[in-house]
């Protein structure tokens, strides 16, 4: 039973990070609508989507002990500019024809990820982490160096998506309920700035077809996430730290492949320093992750041998053990 659900989950995770991946074929037929406006049919389609999900699963006890803490409203209204900037930035990328580049926001967002945890939240790095951040560093120079100027649309993806999966960590919410958060923040400027431009003649919803297109984006932005949040709890995290990685591959194969961008001996170089550094975070990883388990499986045995209750025996004896203090301030 435990095999069919991880294979399960393993099969949603594919799949959402594949239609993640493949999104860039997606944005150039919602064309001639520009990046804001597309941006604005997300946000206003996306939470009918989720509205209508929650409403048939029943989940709808978060909303209140979510009103009821400004610190974590606060938190989410942060959370839905910060991913308005990487979709906006990430859709008008797309459409402009970077999307090799854009694909490597993805590719250097786990470096970001740790840096930001170093710098923010004081964490400290093993030797293989900071080797893989430093060649990440080098992979930044070689590709400004090689551009005429730092990639601006790679920084801005990978340190916004960085920022918002730190906040989201904060906010603590689940996926869907996460997603109605955000997109019900952005939900009254997106319908304004829509009616806005419908008053002067410049939407382009134009023909059924193409506002079937732009409704679309809801169940764009929905389904993945949905995928996403079966196979989380169905997968372990290295596995999904693994499987996050086929989300920019397909970004850039796309971008060679189907959408024939030129890849120059300098981009070609700052990739491969990028890859370099994302393998030694992954061998580094899931090292870390056997040697965790080797230990819980050392410790156990020791305590079997010896007498000594095991974690699971502390628990159903020890109340207080089984109901830790909690960490995260909620208020």
């Amino acid at each position: 039973m435990k095999g069919t659900s991880e294979r399960a989950g393993f099969l949603n995770g594919v799949a959402a990070y594949a239609m993640w991946g493949l999104v860039p074929m997606f944005w150039p037929l919602l064309k001639p609508s520009g990046a804001i406006e597309i941006l604005a049919h997300r946000m206003v389609w996306s939470l009918g989507v989720v509205l209508i999900a929650l409403l048939v699963m029943r989940r709808w006890a978060w909303i209140g002990e979510l009103v009821r803490t400004p610190r974590r409203l606060g938190l989410v209204a942060v959370a839905a500019v910060v991913i308005s900037i990487n979709w906006g930035g990430y859709i008008w990328a797309v459409n402009d024809g970077q999307v090799v580049e854009a694909s490597l926001g993805y590719f250097i967002n786990p470096l970001v990820t740790i840096a930001m945890g170093v710098l923010l939240l004081g964490e400290r790095l093993r030797p293989a982490q900071w080797a893989a951040v430093g060649t990440g560093v080098a992979a930044v120079l070689v590709l400004a160096i090689g551009y005429g100027k730092p990639p601006w649309i790679s920084l801005m993806l990978a340190f916004s998506f960085a920022t918002y999966g730190l906040v989201k960590k904060k906010v603590n919410l689940g996926g869907l309920e996460s997603l109605a958060a955000e997109t019900a923040v952005q939900f009254l400027p997106a319908l304004g700035y829509l009616l806005f431009l419908a008053a002067h003649g410049d939407a382009t919803f134009g023909t059924p077809a193409h506002g079937a297109l732009l409704a679309s984006t809801g169940l764009v932005t929905a389904i993945p996430l949905v995928l996403f949040g079966a196979a989380a709890i169905r997968v372990p995290l290295s596995t999904m730290g693994l499987l996050q990685f086929l989300t920019p591959v397909f970004q850039f194969g796309l971008g060679i492949l189907y959408f024939h961008e030129a890849m120059p001996p300098e981009r070609w170089a700052g990739f491969s320093l990028v890859w370099l550094a994302l393998t030694v975070l992954t061998w580094d990883a899931l090292r870390n992750a056997h040697r965790t388990r080797a230990e819980a499986v050392r410790l156990k045995t020791e305590a079997r041998n010896t007498g000594a209750p095991t974690a699971m025996e502390t628990t159903r004896t020890d109340p207080a053990a089984a109901n830790p203090p909690s960490t995260e301030s909620a208020g």
